[in-house]
């Protein structure tokens, strides 16, 4: 950016102060001050001086201050599906407005990734996916290498070097890398890009399709871009891509099979959002479960096939699935994140309680409808993000946001349940035909 608009520098602290200028006077309902919509434009804005402090090393409090919000968050969440008043509270802005602001941001974001340099980080994660692909790295090793949990090792691999080539320029010492290394690069920050455009359409389609309204989307989508997490996360992989996938899985909530692929790679790229399956099967229970468990299996199963490619024997292969569905997840030892600074033993009785807090959501609320499945999905994905190891100065609000946000502005959407909003199969069909 800085050969296109000269002298041109925005630190987070200083976007952290404008984005939330920008998010009242944009969003926030001054007539109806204490509404709903207005308190969670609130809970938003808090989320910035949490990752401001992780982003400056201060990394203890940062985490305290994420917790609490999230908490409350959770609780929000947890109670939105009683929540069946939902007055209609549009922007600020127009529809035009929107689109203005949310192409902006977006050009904005897509520059901020690519005219970053290429730093060290980039080559050495060409030369682990190297090693990976010429099977000549353990599952031990490539959970030393790691840096972002359990989940796909071609994914985690691919994402360590985009993750950290976003520093600023004065810092980055630009190195040459060969030439596969820089289309390998390349192809990461493509992925990003790719990922916030995916969420951005998906969010839009959402209110367009499912909200009966376009402001709604515009409103969701702009507010996602607008976000200080988004731009100080530009450019994760880990945190996009996965995002993305839960997003087209709402989407496509009417087709179970494409929903169930979708939120199947999303779970096996990053292993967490397997934990939304209790809930997805329980709001398909009366419509379209076989065809949503084929699609998750499908995607599952397909993943599974492909370690064959990177591993060197059985124990190799059984040691990138353990990898891929979290086998070394719930030990006690954590890099970072909250529980590097508390008594990581604590961390059994709260996956206990999130593991149930999961399975209870098949029983409740007993009525699924797509405003109670967008809730209890983000309110599961937050959870996540209360015992998992996120890595050094990250936290991945991308995983639950656009949910979340979704949630924010949903209109009333008892009439969306499975049953009525997706048709039978054609061996359903078939059958009542035949009964008659």
């Amino acid at each position: 950016m800085h050969r296109v608009l000269f002298e041109y520098d925005l630190d987070p602290t200083t976007w952290v102060y404008l984005s939330s200028l920008m998010t009242i006077g944009i969003y926030f309902k001054f007539r109806r001050f204490w509404s709903v919509r207005n308190l969670d434009l609130a809970g938003l804005i808090a989320f910035a001086p949490g990752l401001l402090l992780v982003a400056h090393q201060q990394e203890s409090l940062g985490y305290i201050w994420l917790t609490v919000v999230g908490l409350a968050y959770l609780l929000r969440l947890l109670i939105d599906p009683i929540m069946v008043r939902r007055p209609l509270l549009e922007p600020n802005l127009s529809v035009d407005g929107l689109m203005f602001t949310g192409v902006a941001l977006l050009v904005f974001l897509v520059g901020n990734v690519v005219t970053n340099q290429l730093i060290e980080s980039d080559q050495e994660g060409a030369r682990r996916m190297d090693m990976i692909l010429a099977r000549q790295i353990t599952p031990d090793e490539l959970r030393d290498l790691g840096q972002h949990g359990p989940g796909y090792p071609l994914f985690h691999i691919f994402a360590t070097y985009s993750n950290n080539t976003l520093v600023p320029v004065a810092q980055a010492e630009a190195v040459p890398l060969p030439r596969r290394a820089l289309l390998r690069a390349v192809a990461t920050r493509g992925s990003v890009i790719l990922g916030h455009l995916a969420i951005v359409i998906g969010i839009v389609l959402i209110g367009y399709r499912h909200f009966d309204n376009l402001h709604t989307g515009m409103a969701a989508a702009a507010l996602y871009l607008l976000l200080p997490y988004t731009s100080q996360m530009t450019s994760r992989v880990d945190h996009v891509v996965p995002a993305a996938f839960l997003v087209w899985a709402v989407e496509a909530y009417r087709r179970p099979a494409v929903a169930g692929v979708l939120l199947g790679l999303a779970g096996g790229l990053i292993c967490y959002p397997l934990f939304l399956l209790p809930l997805w099967c329980s709001f398909y229970w009366r419509r379209g479960l076989v065809r949503f468990a084929v699609g998750v299996v499908g995607a599952l199963v397909f993943l599974t096939l492909t370690l064959i490619l990177i591993s060197s024997d059985a124990d190799s292969f059984l040691g990138h699935l353990g990898t891929m569905f979290g086998a070394n997840e719930l030990k006690l030892q954590t890099a970072a994140g909250f529980w590097l600074h508390h008594e990581p033993v604590y961390r059994i009785p709260v996956v206990a309680a999130f593991i149930t807090g999961c399975f209870s959501l098949i029983l409740w609320p007993p009525q699924k409808n797509l405003g109670t499945l967008l809730s209890c999905s983000a309110a599961v994905m937050l959870g996540v993000t209360f015992w998992y190891d996120p890595g050094p100065g990250v936290y991945h609000m991308a995983w639950f946001l656009p949910l979340l946000l979704l949630t924010v502005f949903r209109p009333n959407l008892e009439d969306r349940v499975a049953v009525a909003a997706i048709k039978q199969s054609r061996f359903m069909r078939r059958r009542a035909t035949t009964v008659k």
